[in-house]
């Protein structure tokens, strides 16, 4: 499972730079190879010789050294490797990690590396609440950074709450579950709808709504973590490409019916789009002019309802089919009529009135509602929605493969 696998190690200054040496231990006897970086802060916590010794490797450290260079370039470091790892991840270096600094070894490492990242936080509770390293997670969360921690309990300055670093155990299970040992979608081939779609009215203005697109990303992101060959058609948004998926870039609902069309078959289809119902029957090739004031007589037409299209695909319908039902009011009664009206197998009903900050936020408060009923589940962060219904698909699948005889 390990065995031949390589991990660059970042190990930068904090307390907790101690439980690296027992998880480098751990993966040397599973046979993976450990590359580490440590930096100037982290070698006051753990020594080099330690380091290298449960390694058996060379530990780098300096940027500037022609030594290393020769020997192993430090664009060559960051590639090199299957996963990196930063271990503690103190807030300082999310802060560059977030911001795109190149400052030292580690940094540079980090924004070079085409590899995907885990990162186990630590920090001072104060740190680790404060309103600037929650923006910084959560950007690093939307770029594909993987995280595993921090964990709740007391600190070395004596504070009690979130911060301690994770165990080794526990960030030795990330790295396993990364690897493949938990891949229950690897095989199947999986299709997301995310953003908002642009309907033009003329070649400056456009009608369009507020979705952001987080929700959408993080289900391609989580559904390509557990192994599914995963294509992404996306409205615009200004969120990254989720690393290891296939984005297929739209503007308009049209536009988006026919990428989905164009990626089947899959065995499911998650549509979290906030596709506009309504497009400009005729677009104005020229900017509409103000004409002494009287606004333009513009008349409207029905989109494609890309949900239903896809739940009546015929033999090409994917095994499931989810939906997303934003509402404001009667949040479940209306999801429930929606579930019947498309013809999906299931709909997660979400409140984005203005007083709950979901439309455009961090965070989501999911109704999931299926032939048999409705699933509350507790309000938590779009990527942790994401991944919670990943593995629900992965289950179902597996149960649908099952009585099918497949």
């Amino acid at each position: 499972m390990l065995a031949g696998k390589r991990i660059l190690l970042i190990i930068s200054g904090g307390i907790a730079a101690y439980k690296c040496l027992e998880l480098i231990r751990r993966l040397r006897e599973r046979g993976t190879a450990v590359r580490c970086i440590l930096t100037k802060a982290g070698g006051q916590f753990v020594t080099p010789l330690a380091v290298s010794a449960l390694s058996e490797d060379k530990v780098y450290g300096e940027l500037f050294s022609l030594t290393d260079e020769a020997e192993m370039g430090h664009i060559q470091l960051s590639r090199d490797a299957d996963l990196l790892v930063v271990a503690p991840a103190t807030a300082d270096l999310l802060a560059r990690m977030a911001t795109g600094r190149a400052d030292d070894l580690a940094s540079t490492a980090l924004l070079a590396t085409d590899k995907p990242v885990l990162v186990a936080p630590a920090m001072n509770v104060r740190m680790w609440e404060h309103a600037a390293t929650k923006a910084n997670m959560a950007l690093l969360v939307e770029r594909g950074v993987m995280t595993v921690g921090p964990n709740e309990g007391e600190m070395a300055c004596g504070e009690y709450g979130l911060g301690r670093m994770a165990e080794a155990a526990e960030i030795l299970t990330a790295i396993e579950a990364y690897f493949g040992t938990d891949a229950p979608l690897s095989g199947r081939r999986a299709l997301v709808t995310s953003g908002p779609t642009v309907e033009a009215i003329d070649p400056v203005r456009y009608l369009a709504n507020r979705s952001s697109g987080r929700q959408g990303h993080a289900i391609a992101l989580a559904l390509a973590r557990l192994g599914a060959e995963t294509t992404l058609v996306s409205g615009p948004t200004r969120l990254d490409d989720p690393p290891g998926v296939q984005v297929v870039a739209v503007e308009s609902a049209e536009e988006m019916l026919a990428a989905c069309q164009a990626a089947l078959p899959v065995e499911v289809a998650v549509c979290a789009a906030a596709v506009s119902d309504w497009r400009v029957k005729t677009q104005s090739g020229q900017k509409l002019k103000k004409n002494g004031g009287a606004p333009p007589q513009i008349e409207l037409a029905v989109n494609p309802d890309i949900l239903a299209s896809l739940s009546a695909a015929g033999n090409k319908r994917p095994r499931l089919v989810v939906g997303f039902a934003a509402e404001t009011e009667k949040v479940v009664a209306h999801a429930k009529a929606k579930l019947k009206s498309k013809g999906c197998d299931w709909i997660l009903a979400n409140d984005v009135s203005p007083g709950t900050g979901i439309f455009g936020g961090a965070d989501n408060l999911i109704h999931l509602i299926d032939g048999s009923g409705v699933e509350d589940w507790p309000r938590m962060t779009k990527q942790e929605v994401a991944e919670r219904l990943a593995r629900r698909i992965a289950g179902a699948l597996d149960s649908i493969s099952g009585s099918s005889g497949a």
